[in-house]
C-alpha cells in the first residue's frame, strides 16, 4: 500500500469529521450518510436539509470535474493524473476553507454563504472519491470505511481458519494489513479534524490542503522519474 493511500484516508476522515461539527451533521466525504440525516430532518430529529440535499448535485460536480479533467487533460501517465486531481482537490478544499472562514460565525444552515460553503466540502471530497474509479491503484477505497471494516472482519477470520490454505492467507494477511491501516489512519484523521476545528475553526482546513499540495509535488517527481526511465536506451547487452 503506498504512503499516499493512507494520507488520503485520514484526509477524508479529517474533512468529514470537521465538516460534520461545523456545518451540522453535514458528509462531505461519506456523502450517503447525508441520506439518514435528510430523513431524520424531515421528520423532525434535525436541521439543514436544504444544506445536506444540495450536497448530493456538489459531490457529483466534484466526480464530473474529476471525470473531465482526466479526459480532457489526458495526462501521461497514472501519476500525471493523480497530480492532476490532488491539484483540483487541494484547490476545492483551500477554497472550502475560505467560505467556511468567511460564513463564521456559522449560526443558521439556510444561510446562503453557509450552503455555499458546505458545497465546496463536498465537491472536493468527491474529486477523492472520483480519484480511486478514474486511476488504477493498487490500494483500498479512502473515503469511506463500512466496506473495508467489513473485509478486515472477513479477514481475520479466514487468518484464524484451519481450513484456509497457508499460501492463501499470505494474501489474506497483505490484504488484512492494508485495509488496517487505511481505517487507523481514517479514525486518527477523524479525532485530529474534530480537535482542530475546536481550536482554530475552518483554518484547521490548511492542513489537509498542504498535504494534497505535498501529494500534487510527489506524484508528479515519480511521474517525471517514470518518464526518465522510459526514455533512457536499453543497455547494450
Amino acid at each position: 500500500m503506498k504512503p499516499e493511500d493512507n494520507i488520503l484516508a485520514a484526509i477524508a476522515g479529517y474533512v468529514d469529521t470537521l465538516s460534520f461539527v461545523a456545518l451540522f451533521g453535514l458528509f462531505t466525504a461519506h456523502v450517503t450518510g447525508n441520506f439518514v440525516l435528510i430523513g431524520a430532518d424531515v421528520a423532525g430529529f434535525g436541521q439543514g436539509v436544504f444544506m445536506k440535499l444540495m450536497a448530493f448535485p456538489a459531490f457529483i460536480a466534484g466526480v464530473v470535474l474529476s471525470s473531465g479533467l482526466v479526459k480532457v487533460a489526458r495526462p501521461k501517465g497514472a501519476n500525471c493524473s493523480a497530480a492532476l486531481l490532488y491539484a483540483a482537490q487541494a484547490l476545492l478544499l483551500l477554497a472550502f476553507c475560505l467560505s467556511g472562514v468567511g460564513a463564521e460565525p456559522v449560526v443558521s444552515t439556510a444561510s446562503v454563504p453557509v450552503v455555499a460553503c458546505g458545497m465546496l466540502g463536498a465537491a472536493a471530497m468527491g474529486v477523492q472519491n472520483a480519484h480511486g474509479r478514474l486511476i488504477a491503484r493498487g490500494g483500498v477505497p479512502n473515503t469511506v470505511m463500512t466496506g473495508n471494516v467489513t473485509q478486515a472482519v472477513l479477514d481475520a477470520i479466514d487468518l484464524v481458519s484451519s481450513e484456509v490454505p497457508a499460501d492463501a492467507k499470505t494474501a489474506v494477511r497483505a490484504r488484512f494489513g492494508k485495509t488496517l491501516q487505511a481505517v487507523a489512519c481514517f479514525g486518527v484523521g477523524a479525532i485530529a479534524g474534530a480537535l482542530a476545528y475546536r481550536h482554530v475553526s475552518f483554518w484547521a482546513l490548511l492542513l489537509p490542503f498542504a498535504l494534497l499540495v505535498w501529494l500534487v509535488l510527489a506524484a508528479r517527481h515519480d511521474g517525471a522519474d517514470t518518464a526518465d526511465r522510459e526514455a533512457m536506451p536499453d543497455s547494450p547487452r
